[in-house]
């Protein structure tokens, strides 16, 4: 079967911060920070760099594809069924930051984890929040 474009899905979420890119890339690429919003993590911004995130349902195996300080990351994200990119774009916008996350390569087969980043990726937006509230 060949596949199309439409077979392969993706989950955006985007949403302006009061806050500029600087502060924001700091909670997207500080390890300590990265945990208090997503999940327990050994990330560096360093391409090529591989690392997990990990929860108590399980671990998330990625590797660092782009690092663009205060404008682009992106990082596979998967496990032995899941291939898929996250790649985040941080646009300034008046004094804050417009901040747009992006999973891409989610196939059509795969309904649960797509409704799981669906779910997920906004919840884990509103606790980013909370933390660069924390920051100062």
């Amino acid at each position: 079967m060949n596949e199309t474009s439409d077979e392969i899905r993706s989950v955006v979420v985007e949403r302006e911060f009061p806050h500029p890119p600087e502060k924001l890339w700091r909670a997207l690429t500080q390890p300590h920070l990265i945990a208090e919003w997503l999940m327990k993590n050994d990330f560096q911004p360093i391409v090529g760099h591989r690392f997990d995130f990990s929860a108590e349902w399980g671990a998330v195996q990625c590797e660092v594809l782009e690092v663009e300080p205060a404008r682009t990351l992106s990082y596979t994200w998967g496990d032995h069924r899941l291939k898929t990119v996250v790649t985040w774009t941080l646009t300034p916008a008046g004094s804050g930051t417009w901040l747009r996350m992006e999973q891409a390569g989610f196939r059509a087969d795969q309904p649960r984890y797509f409704q799981g980043a669906q779910g997920g990726w906004p919840r884990f937006f509103a606790a980013l929040e909370d933390v660069l509230a924390r920051m100062g």
